[in-house]
């Protein structure tokens, strides 16, 4: 409760201040334009019908985290980006939350065009289960102008996923002009486990960054920029007392990463037509190895001829992502259209490495090629919209065709990825230990288009009003139609304070991943090789267990809020509804009946399942003022809450198997923070500069089977600082810190609540909940040189 006090008396002495002051105190500032959430013009995001937060780039880059999902995770409370260890993909390819829904269900768009999924779908124990989601951290952040987070059901706008709102990253268009980051950081932190202490410094960064802008042809541009980041991986893991001698076995923390991102955006006229060419797009190669759990030397899968001291298995994931946008757009008559076509593709190749497959014994290989994961989306479309004039009402229409083609792959690993040798112990495990190979049975091709058509309306009357309604309807080739509508309205009773609200339904189509992932592991049961795993819901093996055919996810949302400003501050409030039908979920392992397995050839599986009904409750609140002073210099003050609240209200269940455990459901509700405070406040004077900004986190559950196994983060405030001092005209050196007092989530103690139940597993793995909204690596120091010209 301590660190919820000094949150809300930093928030207060911002905001009181704020309100206390005159009018004539505030300073003008432009507003912001937003094209996200609205297709009429030059609407800013204090004139929009819908709630829309605007990241600048200098908000995303005062800071020391060299990942966007994380840069906008510490500035916008809305979102949340975790640090999962030890589950996997996810460890390298982390989704971000918006509003605590599922990572699938807010719809991320670059310079408006819809981005395309990671291949990974997230099946472990971590937030997000069940998800496919699109990996923000593939886009580098010296890229864009800003980031558009559009808070609000968007479905009839934009399509499938738009629940929860809509993440719109808008590249840099610069034709002259350029820069470059240097930072290096490292952790320096003091770690308390339930077994052991010691101080920590590891998880060395380095980031490099340029970009540069060229005039291309006459009155256009192309931007391009470069990005290297090469980033030690950490240790947060405890004491494994498993062997006689207690010692740190595992590595639970951030993965081993390598990546080069290359981004470019550019435009260029077509001669006097009025009409321009433009293009933009990226392609990122990211090396990633995460760890499993650490094999002790006694463990029944090691080979002491090979490992004799036991072996630490690592998954190593290589991500290629490419995402290519090309168009025109121009005058066509009297409308203002974009005629556009776009490919993204995700390529996510598996490897264990220091690892063995235990049923070869000494002969065994130490490492493994797994097999391979492949999402692709060919999208084209058109877009146009005319502003009418009727008398004193300003009507602006807009309509639009799209078509995707989506594709999904399996590629099956090597042979001794998941084999199990001749001959072998029923007591060993078949395949690479730590991460079992994709099998010839898991490969697979699948693919599906959709066609979509909308029409958008935006009128501004003479009066105060400002109505919107949008309507999309859509045909997809493995389920059907689907319609989605929406109703917004406005209310400027004064210049400085207005009402809005919205009314719309969405809709999102479950993902191929989700449709057709099969990952299966070998086991030898009474002398017959049987597998056990995930399979698609229409598989003849989950259809014995009442798997069927997948449905769309649908919505209804509801928002309402106000609008607040005076000159230089700011000030607004929007509370929401959203109830969602049909949710899908990821089932629990299903054991078959004998009959069932013989003829099926497995023991176990599990299937994603429709009928998860929720809802959401929450209010967002977000203050903003500049104050310049001649004295002191200029401030720049932030405070912005989100309260948010998710219920279960049913759930699909069995008489004769658990489809979703208590687990599956408390993720749900309590997996992200129900409270989320962030206070800022950015500083200059000459060359002097310093950003502090403090984010506090409510009680996040990491939950086990009962209450007494579950495992709390506790309340938690952050606390964020970066100096800076501009050397010469074009160079500016910071130092900062990331999590200054070295605030960690509540360890994962001994024995649950009732004082006997294990909590902490004897390989001391998993020593802080990895469903921590902040991770748990600590504090982090960093310097940084930015360059201009």
């Amino acid at each position: 409760m301590a660190n919820l006090r000094n949150s809300l008396l930093l928030s207060a002495s911002i905001a009181l201040p704020l309100l206390a002051a005159p009018v004539a105190a505030f300073a003008a500032e432009p507003g912001e334009i937003v094209v996200t959430g609205t297709r009429a013009q030059n609407r800013t995001k204090l004139d929009s019908v819908a709630p829309v937060d605007v990241l600048s780039l200098d908000s995303l880059t005062k800071q020391g985290s060299s990942e966007l999902g994380s840069a906008l995770a510490s500035v916008a409370p809305s979102i949340d980006f975790p640090r999962p260890a030890g589950t996997d993909g996810t460890d390298s390819i982390r989704p971000a939350t918006l509003r605590g829904l599922s990572p699938d269900q807010a719809l991320v768009l670059i310079n408006g065009v819809r981005g395309h999924a990671s291949a990974l779908l997230n099946v472990n124990g971590s937030v997000g289960r069940g998800s496919a989601a699109v990996d923000l951290n593939t886009i580098p952040t010296l890229a864009l102008s800003q980031v558009e987070v559009l808070r609000d059901g968007a479905s009839a706008q934009y399509g499938s996923d738009a629940i929860a709102g809509v993440v719109n990253m808008r590249l840099r268009e610069a034709d002259h002009g350029g820069g470059a980051t240097v930072s290096y950081g490292k952790y320096d932190t003091q770690f308390n486990g339930a077994r052991s202490s010691r101080h920590i410094s590891d998880g060395a960064t380095l980031n490099l960054g340029l970009w540069q802008g060229f005039k291309l042809g006459k009155g256009g541009f192309i931007t391009l920029t470069g990005e290297y980041l090469d980033r030690h991986p950490t240790n947060r893991s405890d004491l494994d007392v498993r062997e006689s001698v207690a010692k740190v076995r595992s590595r639970i923390g951030d993965p081993e990463v390598l990546q080069k991102t290359f981004y470019v955006n550019s435009a260029l006229p077509i001669g006097d037509s009025g009409w321009e060419a433009f293009g933009f797009g990226g392609y990122q190669h990211r090396n990633s190895t995460s760890a499993a759990f650490a094999r002790n030397p006694s463990n029944v899968n090691n080979v002491t001829a090979i490992y004799p001291d036991g072996f630490l298995p690592l998954i190593n994931a290589r991500s290629g992502d490419l995402n290519v946008t090309l168009g025109a757009r121009g005058n066509w008559g009297d409308w203002k259209a974009t005629i556009k076509a776009s490919y993204g593709r995700n390529r996510l190749d598996y490897r264990t490495l220091n690892s063995l497959n235990s049923t070869y014994g000494a002969a065994s290989q130490t490492s493994f090629y797994d097999g391979a994961l492949i999402y692709d989306q060919w999208l084209g479309g058109m877009d146009a919209a005319k502003l009418y004039k009727l008398g004193a009402t300003d009507l602006n229409v807009a309509w639009g065709v799209e078509v995707r083609r989506e594709g999904y792959r399996i590629v099956a690993g090597e042979p001794t990825s998941y084999n199990r040798a001749t001959g072998s112990a029923s007591t060993l495990t078949a395949g690479a230990q730590g991460f079992i190979g994709f099998q010839p049975s898991n490969a697979l091709k699948a693919n599906r288009i959709s066609n979509a058509l909308y029409l958008d309306l935006e009128a501004k009357l003479p009066s105060i009003l400002t109505l919107g309604a949008a309507v999309r309807g859509e045909h997809y080739s493995d389920f059907g139609d689907i319609a989605t509508g929406k109703l917004s309205a406005r209310a400027d009773l004064a210049r400085w304070f207005a009402l809005r609200g919205t009314v719309s339904t969405g809709f999102r189509a479950p993902s191929l991943q989700q449709q057709y992932f099969t990952s299966t592991a070998s086991v030898l049961s009474n002398g017959q090789i049987v597998e056990t795993g995930t399979f698609p819901s229409i598989s003849n093996v989950a259809a014995s267990l009442g798997g069927v055919a997948l449905r769309p996810e649908k919505s209804v949302n509801f928002s309402a809020g106000a609008v607040l400003r005076a000159g230089g501050f700011d000030l607004t409030v929007d509370g929401y509804i959203i109830k969602i039908r049909d949710q899908l979920g990821l089932s629990e392992n299903i054991t078959l009946s004998s009959a069932a397995a013989a003829q099926y050839g497995v023991t176990a599986a599990r299937f994603f399942i429709n009928g998860l009904h929720t809802t959401t409750k929450g209010i967002d609140i977000v203050a903003h003022y500049k104050l310049r002073t001649a004295a002191v210099g200029t401030f720049d003050f932030t405070a912005s809450a989100n309260v948010n609240k998710i219920t279960v209200d049913s759930y699909p269940t069995s008489s004769s198997a658990t489809l979703f455990a208590r687990q599956r459901i408390v993720t749900i509700t309590n997996g992200t923070p129900g409270e989320k405070i962030v206070g800022g406040i950015d500083w200059s004077l000459g060359k002097l500069g310093a950003t502090a900004r403090v984010n506090y986190y409510g009680d996040v559950i990491q939950p086990g089977s009962t209450a007494v196994t579950d495992i709390h983060t506790d309340r938690k405030a952050i606390t964020d600082l970066e100096v800076r001092y501009k050397l010469i005209d074009k160079a500016t050196i910071s130092l900062g810190a990331n999590n200054v007092f070295d605030i960690y989530p509540k360890r994962v103690s001994l024995y649950g609540t009732d004082g006997t139940t294990t909590l902490l597993a004897t390989n001391g793995g998993v020593a802080f909940p990895y469903f921590s909204p902040y991770g748990f690596n600590g504090r982090y120091l960093y310097a940084k040189l930015n360059l201009s010209w």
